[in-house]
């Protein structure tokens, strides 16, 4: 039988996730934490844009990454709702975050289409919450499955 506290741990951490990124996109919004280049003694970027800064004076960011951190963290709280939901939000939040932190590492990828920062810290915070995604998407799952013939989706 699938262990009841096994299941909500991965829903947890789905929670988890989403309230991470929701508080991330939102306080990418708020001006006094969000340093801009050339204002502050923050690094600067070869690729300023509209809303652009450091979020906390690490993260770097602009409107378009602070929008994208608010829709994951609402996906991730949706998530919350479910075994499946969840299993599918770690397991598409792994594939997207890893691509990101995997595209940060070569140079000349600085941003996504020069729509989104993928340099610095973001690629630690992606790859980061990528391994946290994979180990409650791929990892934990199967470990609920071993042994006892089901799945770990509710549906079944």
């Amino acid at each position: 039988m699938i262990q009841q506290p096994d299941i909500m741990k991965i829903r947890t951490a789905a929670l988890v996730l989403g309230v991470i990124f929701l508080l991330l996109g939102l306080s990418g919004f708020v001006s006094g934490i969000t340093f801009i280049p050339g204002v502050t003694d923050s690094p600067t970027s070869a690729y300023p844009g509209p809303g652009y800064g450091y979020l906390f004076g690490i993260f770097p960011t602009n409107y378009f990454h602070n929008a994208i951190g608010i829709l994951v963290g609402l996906w991730g709280l949706a998530a919350f709702t479910s075994i499946g939901g969840a299993i599918a939000f770690h397991q598409i939040f792994t594939v997207i975050y890893g691509a990101q932190a995997i595209l940060g590492l070569f140079p000349f990828t600085k941003t996504l289409f020069g729509m989104m920062p993928l340099y610095g810290s973001n690629v630690l915070l992606s790859l980061l919450t990528a391994g946290i995604a994979y180990y409650y998407g791929f990892v934990k799952p199967g470990l609920l499955t071993k042994g006892t013939g089901l799945t770990a989706n509710a549906s079944k």
